[in-house]
């Protein structure tokens, strides 16, 4: 949300670190749908249960996806990565595809 806000505002884009590090995003429609199907397992079934989309983009990639499409005039802006940041997050869905029958539908 931070990118499309600046965006729109015509402000820098601010990418923490060289933007190479990558996220997935998971659209709410199959967040509620992978929770509803949690709820209606059998009571033996255990989690936890990863629910995400394994679709990574990089963060540059994310940054300038929004510039194209609020067709703003922002430039990109690199600050140092804070330590902890991890340069990976990409949710292992394996136990919700096979106990489940889930998967995300909607890509970024």
């Amino acid at each position: 949300s931070n990118f499309i806000v600046q965006a729109l505002r015509n402000d820098p884009i601010t990418i923490y670190g060289d933007g190479s590090h990558t996220r997935s995003f998971c659209y709410v429609d199959d967040l509620v749908e992978a929770m509803a199907g949690m709820m209606a397992t059998s009571d033996d079934f255990v989690g936890p249960v990863n629910i995400g989309n394994p679709m990574e983009v990089t963060i540059l990639e994310l940054a300038e996806l929004v510039l194209g499409i609020v067709g703003g005039r922002s430039k990109i802006e690199f600050k140092p990565l804070p330590e902890d940041d991890p340069q990976q997050r990409q949710p292992d869905i394996g136990l919700a595809r096979s106990a489940l029958g889930w998967s995300p539908r909607v890509a970024l």
